[in-house]
């Protein structure tokens, strides 16, 4: 059921204690509260994308220092999916820059789909906007979640692009739906929006029917050369971040709520603010697509601090997923994916 924005707004103006403590009891009635989903991220075609989104090292209107570079082969794809395995990661994302994959461009990809999944992965892929039949042989292939973020609310989003529009990217969560995969939803907060501009967001991603399975939050990382790095845009207050994710797990308390980018710049205290609010997914591994990552062992350390755990794949048998992997150290607990 969505939620309207006013509603959603209320929740922001609760008392901190107040909002963490419903957003603790949203999250133990749908997961382990205990437990913290890794995924890692591969830029598998980085630069030269043809969008004009203001937060994006990769656009090719942009003078970041990003290379176009072409598509990664397979080879080097597995090479990277076995090392996510190998330090624990469940779920393995291969993002691409550019506008939507070319007719040329699916088969490579299906093919590296289909060899991630061989590993006992989940599968997960952002490679922009989809056209017809494109997302039913991304889920023959054996993908499990495909990405495309909504990034704001729709009021603020012409402010952030203007390649494209805010139905497009809905359109193709339409056709990712309807082709039976995972929708993995999320957006960046700290670009110049409001405290209303968030709850909007956070309302569109409940109306999705059904809402996202999965909800990448990133910090805003101002990119030199970006326009939102040029901008004079206020950072984000901390808080305000937790907040988000409060809210987020309350509207949406079936979803993985995933700290994305900006872990970075965030101290220990941060993140495991995050996690009291709700968090409850995390990229593992020391790089996204162009910016830095906290380390794998500095994770592994916050997550044993913590007392959190690495959750194990879940197979469609009902057991944990995985093969001959190492597992996962986190303090006295060890989380494995293991067939």
């Amino acid at each position: 059921m969505s939620t309207a924005v006013p509603e959603i707004e209320s929740l922001f103006a609760l008392p901190f204690n107040d909002l963490l403590y419903r957003a603790q009891t949203a999250h133990r009635a749908h997961f382990d509260a205990n437990a913290v989903q890794l995924s890692t991220l591969l830029s598998i075609k980085t630069g030269g994308c043809s969008e004009d989104c203001g937060y994006c090292s990769q656009s090719a209107r942009h003078h970041t220092g990003v290379e176009r570079e072409s598509l990664l082969h397979l080879d080097e794809v597995l090479v990277a999916a076995r090392a996510a395995k190998t330090k624990g990661a469940t779920r393995f994302c291969m993002g691409a820059a550019w506008r939507g994959p070319k007719d040329k461009d699916m088969q490579p990809v299906l093919e590296m789909v289909r060899a991630v999944k061989a590993l006992g992965l989940e599968t997960c892929a952002t490679l922009g906007q989809l056209r017809d039949g494109q997302a039913e042989q991304l889920k023959t292939a054996g993908l499990d979640y495909y990405n495309h973020n909504l990034d704001t609310s729709r009021q603020h989003y012409d402010r952030i692009v203007s390649t494209h529009t805010y139905d497009d990217r809905l359109a193709t969560l339409g056709r990712v739906r309807n082709a039976g995969l995972k929708v993995c939803c999320g957006g960046i907060l700290g670009m110049g929006e409001s405290r209303q501009d968030r709850a909007a967001f956070l309302a569109e991603l409940a109306a999705l029917d059904p809402p996202p399975e999965s909800v990448p939050l990133n910090m805003l990382v101002k990119i030199e050369g970006t326009p939102m790095a040029l901008d004079d845009v206020p950072r984000l207050e901390p808080l305000e971040f937790v907040r988000t994710i409060a809210v987020a797990r309350i509207t949406l308390p079936a979803s993985y709520v995933r700290l994305s980018a900006g872990r970075q710049e965030m101290p220990d205290y941060l993140q495991a603010l995050c996690f009291l609010a709700g968090a409850n997914s995390i990229f593992y591994g020391d790089r996204l697509l162009t910016t830095a990552n906290p380390a794998a062992d500095s994770d592994r350390a916050l997550l044993d601090k913590l007392g959190l755990k690495a959750e194990a794949m879940v197979c469609e048998t009902g057991g944990s997923c995985g093969s001959n992997v190492a597992a996962v150290k986190t303090g006295n607990t060890a989380a494995s994916t293991n067939c």
